[in-house]
């Protein structure tokens, strides 16, 4: 019996192979954004949220459809304006009059992939309304509670520029997010292939060469194993020292929760996984931290005035700990 749990645990090749579909099927339209894509698939298999933000045009909303196309799953959309209400996304009561009583109709979150475009546009009573469903993968209304069919995952946009009509996200909504990923612009190079590529596309839909790869129960399958790759004690503890000291960090005005100790862990663990390992390396924690942490931490106002940036701090953190070997 242990022989055969042990078998299961180190044996990633099912994994690999569905890493390695959902690339190929996303890089069919997308070129470049490797760092991307490598930690959106990280968040599935780590059953977490992501937050992505750049500019507009860098693939951001194009790279989340591509990835809920890749699985046999369903998608939904969700623009978030200043007028939305909580209702429009969780759902409502509605009156029944043949039964005499209230039915509950579902809203668009009620899917397993669900993306939000431009998430900063909404006030503070609807980004309210994701805290329960992003945490508890469910949603409650008039005394009643509504289960996520999983897979069940949020991937939100934003724009960095453009502050006029935007609301900054609470920090416990943030704190939900298992990355923040920034998209930088391509390359010329890269920019290069991207015209060619859509070139060549002509007026045949982006979407049409995509084909699903993976089942919802193929989704669970993965991420189960992915939970198995062993991290070493001493890792545990680089992990654990690494977050803490956010927490007593000059720069910081607000270090990083023991969610974000959790979160570098299991993305720790996805990222080895995709790479082919069963084990934790300290190079998977240095990778995922700056996703893990950026949002979770505020500068102090007088750094912030300086221009030091979360991320600068995370690499100062990383260099002063010494890192297991």
């Amino acid at each position: 019996m242990e022989e055969s749990i042990f078998e299961e645990r180190i044996n990633l090749a099912k994994l690999n192979e569905a890493v390695f579909a959902i690339t190929g099927e996303i890089k069919k339209v997308i070129v470049g954004q490797d760092e991307m894509i490598r930690l959106i698939i990280a968040a599935v298999l780590t059953d977490g949220h992501v937050l992505i933000e750049g500019a507009p045009g860098v693939a951001k909303t194009l790279t989340a459809k591509l990835v809920a196309k890749s699985m046999a799953v369903d998608f939904s959309r969700i623009q978030f304006t200043p007028d939305l209400m909580p209702s429009d996304v969780l759902g409502t009561s509605i009156f029944n009059p043949k039964e005499s009583q209230f039915e509950f109709k579902r809203g668009p979150v009620f899917s397993n992939v669900v993306l939000i475009d431009e998430i900063n546009r909404a006030p503070a009573k609807t980004q309210a309304a994701l805290f329960e469903v992003m945490e508890e993968k469910q949603v409650t209304i008039d005394g009643n509670s509504y289960a996520m069919q999983p897979p069940f995952m949020i991937v939100a946009t934003q724009n960095p520029i453009e502050y006029e009509g935007t609301y900054r996200l609470p920090e416990a909504q943030l704190d939900r997010f298992l990355f923040k990923i920034n998209v930088p612009y391509p390359t010329e190079e890269q920019e290069t292939k991207i015209l060619a590529n859509f070139h060549q596309l002509g007026n045949s839909d982006v979407f049409s060469n995509v084909q699903p790869v993976l089942s919802a129960e193929d989704v669970q399958v993965v991420r189960a194993l992915s939970k198995q790759v062993l991290v070493d004690e001493k890792l545990l503890q680089f992990i654990a020292k690494l977050v803490t000291s956010t927490r007593s960090h000059k720069s910081l005005f607000l270090g990083a929760s023991p969610r974000a100790s959790l979160a570098l862990m299991n993305a720790s663990k996805s990222i080895a996984a995709i790479s082919g390992r069963d084990f934790v390396i300290p190079d998977d924690i240095v990778f995922a931290a700056p996703h893990v942490l950026r949002h979770r931490l505020i500068l102090s106002p007088e750094k912030e005035m300086e221009g030091v940036t979360t991320d600068d701090v995370i690499q100062q953190i990383i260099h002063s700990l010494e890192i297991p070997r």
